[in-house]
């Protein structure tokens, strides 16, 4: 892949703990799969399965995110935010990120993607642009739930993270126009 020798969004972040993070679906520098794609590029904009380990003692909840930073903006784009996952919960299921928040656990807010949804958004680079990587990231929390204003972006997210995390498992994926 042709990105990958570029720099990852989280180097510029201070260095926390690391943990594991797996997928059934998905190995660290695989391919994503199809079903992970948005619609609108073949795909089922579905969340993938996934799970997680060995976080830092102390953990009152998770929050977890999937990023793009090879988007064509200055800012990247997030495709999936969620928090107050609690902290006895160390997976979630496949269609977890759906519109119904069905799958997710009791207590977890869904923010709006960059589409201005509040689910999943599957994986779409423009066509021509070549590879992206795709950030799918497990962060631990010092405290069991945030409490942010209504209509947070995941950004803003990100940066009551850099505040409150204590460690960070990230799975990175890719994909290219099909």
């Amino acid at each position: 892949m042709a990105n990958e020798s570029k720099p990852s969004p989280y180097d510029a972040l201070p260095t926390l703990p690391t943990f594991s993070l797996t997928s059934p679906e998905l190995g660290p520098g695989d391919k994503l799969p199809d079903a992970l794609r948005a619609a609108s590029s073949g795909g089922e904009d579905r969340s993938p399965e996934l799970s997680w380990s060995g976080f830092p003692e102390g953990t009152k909840s998770f929050a977890v995110t999937m990023y793009d930073p090879d988007a064509p903006t200055a800012s990247g784009f997030w495709h999936w935010a969620v928090y107050n996952i609690p902290a006895d919960v160390t997976s979630l299921e496949a269609f977890a990120g759906s519109a119904d928040g069905a799958k997710l656990p009791k207590g977890a807010v869904t923010l709006h993607n960059e589409y201005r949804q509040k689910q999943y958004a599957g994986a779409a680079p423009p066509k021509g642009h070549g590879p992206h990587r795709y950030y799918f990231v497990v962060h631990s929390l010092d405290v069991a739930e945030l409490e942010l204003p209504e209509g947070s972006t995941p950004a803003y997210l990100g940066f009551n993270l850099f505040m409150k995390a204590t460690g960070r498992a990230i799975l990175q994926g890719w994909t290219e126009t099909t």
